[in-house]
Parts: C-alpha cells; sequence; structure tokens
C-alpha cells in the first residue's frame, strides 16, 4: 500500500510521520517533492542547496517515484506530501495510483504558527486550497471521500483517531504508533535540523487543546479566505 498523506505546513504532519514510522511494516518518505519545489520557484529557503541536492529536483522524476511499488520488506509506503510543493505544472496522475489521505488543521492556528518561522506569508503557502482539489480529485476518482483526520482530534484522542485513521486505511492499527523517541529519526528530511526542532524534543502526541489565537487584521484576512476548504474537508474526517 501506499499512502500519501497530504497536509499543509504547521499541520501535525511531522508528527504523523512519525507516529507511522514506529510501525515495522511501514517506510516513510519525508516531503518527497520539497527538493523539486525549491528548485522550480527559486525560493531561498533555509537549507536550499542542501534540499535540493539531498532530493529529486525534477517533478516528474518524484512522480514516478511516488507512484512505484513499496520497499519488498515493509507493504505500506507512507508519504508526507505538502499540499504547497504542488505548483501548476507538476503531474498529478501519480495520485491516481496510491491511497490518498488527508490530515487538516483550523487556519488559524496554521497561520500563528507558521509567521513563527517565515516573514511573510500568502493563502498559497498554507495550502488549504491545493489541499481541497487533491481531495476532490481523489473522490471523483473513487465514488467515495478519501480518509480525513483532523489534527485537533488527533491531539485529544490519540489512539482513538490513530485507530479510525488505520481503519479508514485498511490497515490494523499499531499501539507502537503513539509515541516514539526523542531526536532526529532516519525518515527525517535534511531540512529536520532547522525545522524540526520540536518534533526532536517530543515523545508523543501534543497535549489535547486547539485554541483559535488572535490574529493580527492581514493574518485573519487570510483565516476567512481559506477556512471555507477547511471547513469543507472537516465535514468528511474521520471520528472514533
Amino acid at each position: 500500500m501506499i499512502v500519501a498523506m497530504w497536509s499543509g505546513p504547521r499541520n501535525l504532519s511531522t508528527a504523523m510521520m512519525r507516529s507511522f514510522a514506529q510501525r515495522a511494516d511501514t517506510h516513510c518518505w519525508d516531503e518527497p517533492f520539497y527538493a523539486a519545489y525549491l528548485a522550480a520557484t527559486g525560493l531561498e529557503h533555509p537549507m536550499h542547496h542542501e534540499v535540493i541536492a539531498a532530493g529529486i529536483a525534477d517533478a516528474g522524476d518524484v512522480a514516478a517515484a511516488c507512484a512505484d511499488a513499496p520497499p519488498a520488506e515493509k507493504p505500506v509506503f507512507y508519504q508526507k506530501h505538502m499540499t504547497h510543493h504542488m505548483l501548476p505544472g507538476f503531474p498529478l496522475e501519480w495520485t491516481d495510483k496510491v491511497t490518498n489521505a488527508f490530515l487538516i488543521r483550523a487556519p488559524e492556528p496554521v497561520l500563528a504558527s507558521y509567521v513563527r518561522k517565515h516573514e511573510s506569508v500568502g493563502a498559497s503557502d498554507i495550502g488549504f486550497a491545493m489541499q481541497r482539489e487533491l481531495f476532490d480529485r481523489a473522490a471523483d476518482r473513487s465514488g467515495s471521500a478519501p480518509p480525513v483526520v483532523d489534527s485537533a482530534d488527533v491531539r485529544a484522542d490519540p489512539p482513538g483517531t490513530l485507530a479510525a485513521l488505520c481503519a479508514a486505511l485498511g490497515i490494523a492499527f499499531d499501539p507502537a504508533m503513539l509515541s516514539w523517541k526523542p531526536g532526529p529519526a532516519p525518515e527525517d528530511g535534511v531540512w529536520g535540523a532547522h525545522w524540526y526542532d520540536a518534533i526532536w524534543k517530543s515523545t508523543g502526541f501534543g497535549p489535547a487543546g486547539e485554541d483559535a489565537p488572535a490574529l493580527p487584521h492581514r493574518l485573519a484576512r487570510i483565516a476567512d479566505e481559506v477556512r471555507p476548504h477547511y471547513d469543507y474537508l472537516r465535514q468528511f474526517r474521520v471520528k472514533t
């Protein structure tokens, strides 16, 4: 099974990848399109050159690798994808060959967290519209809604929500998914040294409680713009 988990930034996505990496049957790939995204946009992200050197810079080559069979010794191939990495012109046909799932988070905490790491942000940077487009593509192809999990639900009830997600994916829940050792892990992208300080200090999912922080006007406008996409996907979220 190839699981493409689609998330925006600052969305519990690395913790979810860390959770799946604890399964003995799962191989994880961290942000497959990141190098291609940087190569195509020319954005000077931290560790820009290291990311491109360590990854696959051609989007077509990434797509082919994403649709390839998982490593024989681990039958579940979990891919942590960032929706904003899927630029116009990047191939999407490969998504028809995998099991797509969607990790969502309310826009207010996403934006509050995002601006702690980035000086500027626009709606496209947090990937809500693209997440909905990918969801609709997967739903249209299969005739049913693909699995959606809300990060607030994961934090409120990790065992119940992860069990529901695994059931929706057609795999058995493994209690090992609930905790991990602190520090870097083999599945982390090279960029982990800059971005993953919080996950490297963690041993499991954070405490429950998802605040809606007060945002300055410029961020509140972006939250209002993208909230319909979040609300749309949230109605399909897995429930315990």
